[in-house]
């Protein structure tokens, strides 16, 4: 049965991972093609129409994707998670099935109107189904957090002699602490990767002299548009999020803190690996009292270590949760520096000739991906061991009659078949970079 949970939650691991690749770069993107539509409605300007085109074809491209992938991903609640999905299913299930009945088809509907449907509806119209996209992709997120907000911070529900959960209180899933800060702290993020890819293909189109006017126009709206959305996902969106967790999940900040004793004026660590047999932090660099001041507005705050819990409430891998978390937050602290530069050089008009910025911010796509990857996993290796926090243990979840050997097999599976996938992807992605705006002109 350890053999099977190992690779139930290896598959899920993986297919989760991969699909999310495809929903943070929609969700920013659909933002930023309507303001494309917007400014081209307001200057009659025809490079924003072509911006929106362009960028129109390579969100449909990336929402099949995130179609393909998250299908797979959403029957394992059934084969590989089956007595989860029994136990909490009356809760669970409710946010889920709107995400699919509500947003998802809100969202796919209305891409087809945008994608072949702005001769027939003219302008304006067009806009609108462009904006309807924005809605459903980001109501998608909404209704998806909501249920991870859930598991993460349990609200409004009984258990039932059975083990059953129900919903008590439907507006509770909506009005949990846990969900409002969580949420807003993903779409910047997911903005963050969007402007880094407009930003970044502007940079390749400046830096190899092709479609100029487009690549300046991608590198001035990337640069802004990632420049608002890194610093909202640092403060206040990440801010909250992180006293959230001081405040409800204790053991699993003090882990991704690397906190093993109790603290008044608590460092926070800037480097350190976590040596877990002897409860200490190797080759640290700290810098005294931030911590406490971040998490509760107090230089001399007392911040809880790991030593103030039984180990039994440990998160199960603290080197994985400690190592996620800092990549996230450095990686989110390189983003602001860059493009604090870029903005600099953008204001000053020197951004289009300083090829080291240029090729910076090129360099810099995949990072958004990565920052918003060790994000989640921050949030999901903190929860462990539990599904639901404090109330249903990963072990107690999945289902007892899949043997690993099955899962193992259907894991390289999708391995192998999500590398195909991925191959199909940056190949017809490549052809419409390579191709450029002016070849799609409506």
């Amino acid at each position: 049965m350890d053999d099977a949970l190992f690779y139930d939650r290896m598959q899920f691991a993986f297919t989760i991972t991969f699909h999310y690749l495809f929903p943070q770069l929609t969700m920013g993107l659909s933002l930023i093609i309507i303001y494309f539509k917007g400014k081209f409605l307001k200057t009659q300007l025809d490079k924003y129409n072509d911006a929106a085109h362009f960028w129109m074809k390579i969100f449909a491209i990336n929402f099949a994707m995130g179609v393909v992938t998250g299908i797979p991903m959403e029957f394992q609640f059934g084969t590989n998670w089956a007595k989860f999905s029994e136990l909490t299913g009356g809760i669970i299930g409710q946010t889920l099935a709107m995400e699919g009945m509500f947003s998802f088809f809100l969202e796919s509907s209305f891409l087809g109107l945008f994608l072949f449907g702005e001769k027939l509806l003219g302008h304006k119209l067009h806009f609108l189904t462009g904006f309807l996209v924005f809605l459903g992709s980001w109501a998608s997120g909404y209704l998806i957090i909501a249920t991870h907000s859930w598991m993460q911070y349990p609200v409004g529900y009984e258990i039932l002699e059975n083990g059953k959960f129900v919903l008590t209180n439907f507006s509770a899933l909506f009005s949990n602490p846990w969900f409002l800060p969580s949420y807003l702290h993903n779409q910047a993020a997911s903005m963050v990767t969007s402007s880094f890819v407009v930003a970044g293909i502007g940079a390749f189109y400046v830096l190899n002299k092709k479609h100029l006017e487009f690549g300046k126009l991608f590198l001035k709206t990337g640069v802004v548009f990632g420049l608002i959305s890194s610093i909202l996902v640092a403060v206040p969106t990440g801010d909250l999020v992180a006293k959230n967790v001081a405040k409800y999940q204790p053991v699993s900040f003090a882990a991704m803190e690397g906190l093993f004793d109790t603290e008044e004026g608590a460092e926070i660590v800037l480097i350190g690996q976590p040596n877990i047999k002897e409860k200490r932090l190797d080759n640290k660099i700290a810098v005294p009292n931030i911590l406490s001041f971040l998490t509760y507005n107090n230089w001399n705050a007392e911040v809880k270590g790991l030593n103030e819990f039984d180990e039994s409430l440990y998160p199960t891998n603290i080197p994985g949760l400690y190592y996620a978390y800092h990549i996230m937050v450095g990686l989110g602290t390189v983003f602001i520096g860059v493009l604090l530069i870029a903005s600099f050089l953008l204001y000053y008009k020197k951004l289009y000739v300083k090829k080291w910025i240029l090729w910076s911010i090129l360099f810099l796509i995949p990072f958004p991906y990565i920052a918003n990857i060790t994000g989640w996993y921050t949030a999901e290796l903190g929860r462990q061991p539990w599904l639901v926090y404090n109330l249903l243990k990963v072990s107690e979840g999945a289902s007892p009659t899949v043997s690993a050997g099955n899962t193992l097999f259907t894991l390289l599976g999708f391995i192998g078949l999500y590398l195909l996938l991925g191959m199909l992807f940056l190949i017809l992605v490549g052809k419409i970079i390579y191709k450029g705006p002016n070849t799609l002109k409506a």
